[in-house]
């Protein structure tokens, strides 16, 4: 593994990150998705971003196509690994995918808060123990608006009334945290506390383009509405220079409380 500079990470971040395992990272807030087709387009974004992002998230796209070993060469980078697959089965299925990705030494993967207390509840269990990952439920997609959430759900609320029941749901079933647009991030902290992460896409700079995300804030405004760690995907990755891009998002997401 290279040698890397230590992280630095928000406060309430540094009670539950791991002790162990991949650590060329930099200030810790910024996660950029490795939305490619391919290992060697991965491994090539990754190997240009190591020391200068907190974490490199892997969806389904790159997991599709290329499986366990994408996540082996991230680590292999010393970079910590975000598994965005947002399980949502029954119970039992989501436990034994959770204990799979476990075993792959992920730092923080995903599930579907919709799927339920019981599955929540299953994925806690099978991610606890030793080593164990960082477990958080997606709530509303941020491509949604409010009416494209009213039509598909026929639910009353609001969305941001979703996403707190959902929130609230998801730390009562024993899981780290959620993921949330930043519209919902203020309600998500006064509603489930200062230690609950809340792990935010939908972040784009004052000057990026929306493309197909609704319910946006900057990365600045983000952080100070409360969000702990920013899923930043295509002002990055789409840079002329994307490691000049994530350094400057980085400084414009640090607080003065953040170590």
């Amino acid at each position: 593994m290279p040698n890397c500079r230590v992280a630095k990470l928000p406060r309430r971040l540094v009670a539950v990150l791991p002790k162990k395992g991949p650590t060329m990272s930099a200030p810790g807030r910024v996660i950029v998705p490795l939305d490619v087709p391919t290992l060697a387009d991965a491994v090539a974004l990754a190997r240009r971003l190591a020391g200068h992002v907190a974490a490199v998230k892997i969806g389904k796209q790159l997991f599709t196509a290329e499986g366990p070993v994408a996540v082996r060469a991230v680590h292999d980078l010393g970079l910590r690994v975000f598994l965005d697959l947002k399980y949502h089965d029954i119970p039992n299925t989501v436990a034994g995918a959770v204990a799979a990705a476990k075993s792959l030494g992920v730092w923080l993967l995903s599930i579907h808060a919709s799927g339920g207390g019981e599955m929540m509840r299953a994925a806690a269990k099978a991610a606890a123990g030793p080593d164990r990952p960082l477990v958080i439920a997606v709530t509303v997609l941020t491509s949604l608006s409010e009416d494209a959430h009213r039509a598909m759900t026929g639910t009353p609320r609001t969305i941001e009334e979703q996403v707190l029941h959902l929130a609230r749901e998801a730390k009562a079933a024993g899981l780290d945290g959620v993921v949330a647009s930043p519209r919902e991030i203020r309600a998500i902290r006064r509603g489930c506390g200062p230690g609950f992460l809340i792990v935010t896409p939908g972040v784009r700079p004052a000057d990026a383009a929306l493309n197909d995300q609704h319910r946006v804030m900057t990365p600045a405004e983000a952080v100070r509405a409360g969000a702990d760690l920013l899923v930043i995907g295509r002002p990055i990755t789409a840079a002329c220079d994307p490691v000049a891009a994530a350094e400057r998002i980085a400084a414009e997401c640090q607080l003065p409380g953040d170590q």
